[in-house]
């Protein structure tokens, strides 16, 4: 079986592969593929250049692929042209099945960072083509531990419940669902045990031993303040959305799926938070 990981440039790619590796998968029947191939070349595993952007350089890294690891793309505005590349691609290699990395709740959550994500799977639909669709909560790692240690969180959450999980968890439980049976066709919601932004800063505060507060703002002041520190006013709004659509719910998931797939508990926030901090 040949499989093919997109996006393996980026941090959730690469885990990918690793744990491909880690679960036995012969090196030889992994293809990883990505924009700067030289970040891959130390994985031990095919190696091919394939930019969302290039769809005949989709279509050749994808020619003989029984099933491909769909990550999403980060260029947040670009994905649905670039999106529409890798599905026509996977629909020419005739590929047995494609796991997709969306978000939480994409069918029906009205958070702006969705609506790629929504069209994607409706692609992925029309095209015939067997899928499983992993809709990703936030990752742990989103947030900078470091960075709140030194001005604090921010944000326009309230007392939203998030249901982060570690990255690794969410590569390993999507490459569970890459190699196994039974999946296709399926969705999984995909996060961690939840928490509110004020719980994240009071782990924060216990294991650092310095007290980290966060600090609740609208969405409009939020978008305000995150331009102010040089994010980009479009990305502002989008995150300050994401923020705002949390504190409705909108990234709050069961932690079963995640669970089922693992075949083991998800990784506790102390732990991550101890590990970012190490």
């Amino acid at each position: 079986m040949t499989i093919v990981v997109t996006g393996a440039t980026g941090h959730f790619g690469r885990i990918g592969v690793q744990s491909l590796l880690a679960k036995g998968v012969p090196a030889g029947q992994i293809v990883a593929t990505g924009r700067n191939i030289d970040r891959i070349a130390d994985l031990g595993v095919t190696v091919k250049q394939a930019s969302y952007d290039d769809l005949d350089a989709l279509k050749a890294a994808f020619a003989g692929a029984d099933r491909v690891l769909f990550v999403s793309g980060s260029e947040i505005g670009k994905r649905l042209t670039q999106h529409r590349n890798v599905v026509e691609a996977a629909k020419d290699a005739g590929v047995g099945r494609v796991v997709y990395t969306s978000a939480p709740h994409a069918d029906t959550t009205d958070m702006k960072l969705a609506a790629e994500h929504r069209a994607t799977e409706q692609m992925l639909i029309e095209s015939g083509l067997p899928y499983t669709f992993l809709r990703n909560s936030w990752y742990i790692e989103n947030y900078d531990v470091h960075q709140a240690l030194q001005h604090g969180l921010w944000g326009a959450a309230r007392d939203g419940r998030i249901s982060g999980a570690t990255r690794a968890d969410m590569a390993e439980g999507a490459v569970a669902a890459l190699v196994g049976d039974g999946h296709e066709n399926k969705v999984y919601e995909i996060g961690g045990e939840p928490f509110t932004l004020a719980e994240l800063a009071a782990e924060i505060s216990r294991q650092s031993g310095k007290e980290v507060t966060y600090t609740d703002l609208s969405p409009e002041k939020y978008t305000e303040m995150l331009v102010g520190v040089g994010v980009p006013e479009p990305v502002a709004e989008l995150l300050a959305d994401s923020d705002r659509a949390a504190a409705e719910g909108a990234l709050f998931v069961p932690k079963t799926d995640l669970e089922n797939l693992l075949g083991r508990p998800v990784t506790p926030l102390s732990t991550a938070i101890g590990a970012a901090l190490a």
